[in-house]
């Protein structure tokens, strides 16, 4: 999700409801804490020099417990962040509070609310790395008999 499509989304929302990967729900008192852009630039195993920057949020559940972030507030959060660090329309990566770290999540609308989204490392260099690319699996009974198949007696072969 784009920076612009989330804040089409909080737009008009009074309250949020996020959902975690596992079905539980971010504490509805949480924060936002952090909105900024993370620059990331490394060379791949192929040694291709890459640059990505995606929008990053901090989410943080306190213990203020009566604490609730309308759509609203955190849309002019977003906004200022947009003003103040020319915060361009970027991928959206949400970091919240693991088990025992902080952990990165893509963001989805799901419903009438957003969802956490699990994020899977990649080789980027497959081509480099001798890694071969993934054939399409094809399950032999379901493959339709066309014009170019032989019959018996047909002289195809």
């Amino acid at each position: 999700m784009k920076i612009s499509a989330l804040k089409n989304f909080l737009a008009d929302k009074q309250e949020l409801a996020i959902t975690l990967p596992n079905g539980t729900f971010v504490p509805s008192h949480f924060h936002v804490t952090e909105v900024g852009e993370t620059t990331k630039h490394f060379i791949d195993c192929g040694g291709t020099v890459r640059l990505e920057k995606v929008a990053t949020l901090q989410l943080w559940s306190a213990t203020d417990y009566d604490h609730r972030l309308l759509g609203t507030k955190f849309h002019h959060i977003i906004s200022l962040a947009e003003r103040n660090l020319g915060l361009g329309d970027l991928e959206v990566q949400v970091e919240f509070q693991g088990q025992n770290t902080i952990e990165q999540y893509g963001l989805e609308v799901v419903g009438d609310g957003l969802a956490l989204v699990g994020q899977l490392t990649d080789c980027l260099a497959k081509d480099k790395c001798g890694i071969p690319a993934e054939k399409p699996k094809v399950s032999i009974k379901n493959l339709a008999v066309g014009a170019s198949t032989c019959a018996p007696g047909s002289g195809c072969c």
